[in-house]
């Protein structure tokens, strides 16, 4: 077995977290947010307002250009906080006062671009000053990570890789051999979005991946209900949602009626991964 442990820093309060949830003998609930959607203040109160209703983690997007992984409900939200002149600085400030404020962990989803033309050792720097537990890297190459798992292993942050359906047995093994935190398991191939069923090919996903790592196996891509949050549930260790958070936001009225719908939706959620426990 491998894989790396959580280590000092804001990254073992994501360890406790994970750990906890297991105790209870249930999946943790992981909820996505775009930093910056509607506007930087929104998004902070939108993150609060999910851990409010019962998520366990929040993973604090940075808004991208040119996304690979994310469906168009998140490019939409995406686009929103571009256009009000989101910066990184920003990202940091959502970190900063979602975990000031609840005590919870709070990750950062980027691509890697961002974090190279802003500085590996400046970026990890600012977000563990912030509060963060670590970063979620979904287009880094594992064999190209060494430089920024060196600084963010220094800043006690998590490294957390994405492995996919597709992914060869021994390239699991590389991938989990790498990380920290948890192994985000992408359930179907292809971009983020809610789907009417998470299938088996998740559960298959889950199994190949534990058997390479002792790292909790959290699965995203597709989950949208509390249904759905608790089929994951009975064979993952995390349930990850992000586009049906979003959406609610995008379809509510005004900024109020969205924090009180993506509460809402933490909430059923929250019940969700409860069921088998």
């Amino acid at each position: 077995m491998t894989g790396t442990p959580s280590g000092g820093g804001k990254g073992q309060l994501l360890g406790d977290t994970l750990a906890a949830a297991r105790a209870e003998n249930r999946a943790a609930l992981i909820a996505y947010l775009p930093a910056g959607f509607p506007t930087v203040d929104g998004g902070i109160e939108a993150v609060k307002a999910v851990f409010d209703g019962g998520a366990d983690i929040v993973e604090v997007g940075l808004p991208h250009s040119d996304p690979v992984l994310d469906g168009p409900v998140i490019q939409t939200a995406d686009d929103i906080a571009l256009r009000g002149g989101l910066k990184i600085a920003d990202v940091m400030r959502t970190v900063r006062e979602a975990h000031e404020a609840t005590g919870k962990p709070v990750l950062v989803m980027t691509y890697w671009n961002p974090i190279d033309r802003y500085g590996v050792e400046r970026f990890t720097t600012e977000l563990a000053e912030a509060g963060g537990a670590g970063c979620i890297l979904p287009d880094l190459p594992v064999q190209e990570s060494a430089t920024w798992r060196e600084h963010a292993e220094k800043h006690g942050l998590v490294t957390v890789f994405v492995v996919a359906p597709s992914s060869k047995d021994a390239r699991l093994a590389e991938i989990t051999a790498a990380g920290s935190g948890f192994v985000y398991a992408a359930s179907l191939m292809g971009v983020t979005g809610t789907r009417a069923s998470v299938g088996a090919q998740a559960q298959d996903l889950v199994r190949r991946t534990r058997a390479t790592t002792d790292l909790p196996v959290c699965v995203g891509l597709g989950v949208s209900n509390a249904d759905q949050a608790a089929e994951v549930a009975g064979f993952a260790d995390g349930v990850i949602v992000g586009s049906a958070f979003v959406k609610r936001m995008l379809d509510a009225p005004d900024d109020a009626a969205g924090l009180d719908a993506v509460r809402e939706l933490a909430g059923d959620l929250a019940r969700g991964v409860r069921r088998g426990a």
